[in-house]
């Protein structure tokens, strides 16, 4: 990272990994020198960045099926958590894999053309990513504070609309400008022109100043706006409900029992809009914490010259990185402090496992037809698992064995159907068969 001292423009050299920063003769230091990193530190990069690309891929699709597979999980948030798992799979995809090569390699060897696709898919699925957490915060504020309008708001269409605005808006920062040429200068593509192998991401105040505004401080400042009324209102409505718990304890008449099972519902629904505000602030507290240190560094130094800011290119690529793990984090997230994502989750999990060990022959137990308590599993009821042993029902089990456990089981029904265990009546004991014979002995 330098910048341009006679333009003053921003070179983000974490989109290579070569040090590069223009000087005054008009060549770069990257022409100059390239030092290629020790064997030990290019495989230790390589394992933490597969590491990190892996589990974002397999932790967003594993949201992105858990919501599909379990009915109690499609609610109208979720639809735009799977929005941001696929954004976020994306991010690991195409914007991860393209840095981790040049990080790992020490150079771009994937042309001139692909330079600027690969440029434009960062900032663009980044982008998109960010802008999903600001509609989960809109959500999420309509939801608690606007209980009563919330099912007329946030309809279907308007969902949509609120998706596809996320989706499309990003592409006017990124494919527009960067193709266009309207985020550098003239300078720095004839340079990259002369030199196709070299992929440094060149940015002028102008569209560093827009871009980082439209990425993430404005749609910063619209979340923390947004939990800021939530928390209000939920330490607002805890009172309350607290208040009126003391007065519908007190009522014994129908009416009043009545009133407290009102008062239980709704305290219910309540606590699950709060649990699920309280997952997503996590959300967004980990997405500023993640962001803020790369956005603070590429406006700073968009607005001040290279006499007045250096910074090692280590950390530069540090924080690239810190900004990419976002989208490794929340379905960690999901996981580790919504129930119903773990319990899905977990579901998930044991039918790939039990669909393996069928294919093993080994004996795998259905455990979701009722949950840890006793009752109905919180995900509800879903078919019989097929994974049952296979040698209980071969095709080579014998008559006679077949005959022996259909007499056992038909006995351990006979008792289990009898009232309080008792042992089922014998035909001598039978009452129309003690008639019966009565009548035949007269």
């Amino acid at each position: 990272m330098a910048q341009d001292p006679v333009t003053g423009n921003l070179t983000i050299a974490a989109s290579t990994a070569l040090a590069t920063a223009t000087t005054p003769s008009g060549t770069t230091e990257a022409e100059a020198v390239v030092i290629p990193d020790p064997i030990y530190v290019s495989i230790l990069k390589g394992l933490v960045m597969t590491s990190i690309i892996l589990t974002s891929i397999f932790g967003n699709l594993l949201v992105i099926i858990s919501v599909s597979r379990f009915r109690k999980l499609r609610i109208i948030t979720n639809y735009f958590v799977v929005s941001l798992a696929f954004a976020d799979m994306l991010v690991a995809l195409v914007a991860m894999g393209f840095n981790a090569s040049v990080q790992i390699s020490g150079r771009w060897i994937f042309g001139y053309r692909m330079c600027d696709v690969w440029n434009s898919f960062d900032v663009y699925f980044c982008t998109v990513s960010i802008l999903h957490l600001c509609c989960i915060s809109v959500d999420r504020y309509l939801a608690i504070v606007k209980p009563l309008d919330y099912h007329r708001m946030m309809t279907g269409k308007k969902v949509a609309i609120m998706l596809a605005l996320a989706w499309i808006l990003p592409a006017f920062i990124s494919f527009l400008p960067i193709f266009m040429g309207w985020y550098t200068t003239s300078e720095h593509l004839q340079e990259r022109a002369a030199n196709v192998n070299m992929c440094v991401f060149v940015v002028n105040q102008v569209y560093g100043i827009i871009s980082s505004s439209v990425s993430f401080w404005i749609p910063t400042v619209i979340m923390v706006c947004m939990y800021g009324r939530i928390f209000v209102e939920a330490d607002r409505q805890e009172r309350m409900l607290y208040r009126n718990s003391l007065f519908l304890t007190a009522m014994v008449t129908l009416d009043g029992l009545a009133g407290q099972a009102m008062k239980g519902r709704s305290l219910h629904k309540m606590k699950r809009e709060h649990k699920a505000a309280k997952t997503l602030g996590i959300i967004m507290s980990a997405f500023i914490i993640c962001w803020l240190p790369f956005f603070t560094w590429y406006v700073t130094m968009s607005l001040c010259g290279v006499e007045h800011c250096q910074c090692p290119d280590i950390v530069v690529d540090v924080l690239f990185w810190i900004g990419y793990f976002n989208s490794t984090l929340n379905p960690i997230i999901y996981a580790y402090f919504n129930v119903d994502f773990r319990q899905a989750f977990k579901r998930t999990l044991e039918d790939v496992f039990c669909s393996t060990c069928c294919k093993a022959r080994f004996s795998c137990r259905d455990p979701y037809e009722v949950s840890a308590g006793g009752g109905p599993h919180p995900l509800g009821r879903r078919r019989s698992s097929s994974c049952e042993n296979p040698a209980k029902f071969s095709r080579k089990t014998s008559f006679i064995d077949m005959k022996e456990f259909l007499s056992v089981h038909n006995g351990l029904s006979s008792k289990k159907n009898s009232p309080l265990g008792e042992k089922p009546p014998t035909p001598s004991q039978d009452p129309e068969s003690q008639n019966a014979a009565a009548s035949t002995s007269l």
